[in-house]
C-alpha cells in the first residue's frame, strides 16, 4: 500500500506547494532587505532608519542635540531611536513573513 499525505494530496502536489512557498519567502526576504522603517527620539533630535532585516541603515542627529556637557543624553537618544527602529523592523518582518507561513513559526526566517 502506497503512503498518501494527509488531505489526499499527492507528494508531487506537496512538493510543488513547498517550492512555491520557498519562492514566495525568498521574494519576501529580498523585499524586507529593501524595505525601511524609521524611528525617532527626543522629538526628532535623533532619527534611526533600519531595514526589514534588522540592520541599521542610518542614524541622523540634529546638530542642536549635540551638547558636549551632556553626552549621556545624546547616547540615550541614539539607543532609544535605534532600538525602536529595530523593533519596528522585527514587527514588519513578522507581519510579512507570517502572512506567507500562516504562523508556522519557522526558525531563521526573520
Amino acid at each position: 500500500m502506497k503512503w498518501k499525505p494527509p488531505g489526499g494530496q499527492s507528494s508531487k502536489n506537496l512538493l510543488r506547494q513547498a517550492q512555491k512557498l520557498q519562492e514566495a519567502l525568498a521574494k519576501a526576504q529580498d523585499e524586507l532587505d529593501e524595505a525601511t522603517v524609521e524611528a525617532s527620539a527626543g522629538g526628532g533630535a535623533v532619527r534611526a532608519v533600519a531595514t526589514g532585516k534588522q540592520t541599521l541603515k542610518s542614524i541622523v542627529i540634529d546638530p542642536d542635540a549635540v551638547d558636549p556637557a551632556d553626552v549621556e543624553m545624546l547616547q540615550d537618544l541614539v539607543l532609544a531611536a535605534a532600538n525602536e527602529a529595530l523593533e519596528k523592523s522585527r514587527t514588519m518582518a513578522n507581519e510579512r513573513l507570517g502572512a506567507l507561513t500562516g504562523g508556522l513559526n519557522i526558525p531563521g526566517l526573520t
